[in-house]
Parts: structure tokens; C-alpha cells; sequence
């Protein structure tokens, strides 16, 4: 099977994360958002561009 270092690196520290908040959903959701909250840079620095197709919701 292939091996992705990066990936394999990820899920170790999700792992490592959801560990620590003894694998509780509700808080480890609060915990990323406080994170999020206090993030100073911009993710998205752009506004998206609108599509210029309409879309049809005929099939």
C-alpha cells in the first residue's frame, strides 16, 4: 500500500488532539473554533468570483 508521510503526520496530531480532549466532539469543536476565533490572518483573502453560467435546474 502507499505511504503519504504528510497524511500519516496529520492524523497523528488529530489524533494527538482528539486525545487530549478525551476524544469529546463538543469540545474539540470549541477548541478549533477558539483557535479560528483568534486568528489574526485572513484565510481567504479574496472575495469569491460569482459564476457568470446560470445554473439550471433542468437535467
Amino acid at each position: 500500500m502507499w505511504k503519504d508521510d504528510i497524511l500519516e503526520e496529520i492524523h497523528k496530531y488529530r489524533e494527538e488532539h482528539a486525545k487530549s480532549f478525551n476524544y469529546d466532539l463538543h469540545t474539540i469543536v470549541e477548541d478549533l473554533r477558539r483557535k479560528q476565533a483568534a486568528r489574526v490572518k485572513q484565510i481567504i483573502s479574496k472575495p469569491l468570483k460569482e459564476s457568470k453560467k446560470p445554473i439550471s435546474s433542468e437535467t
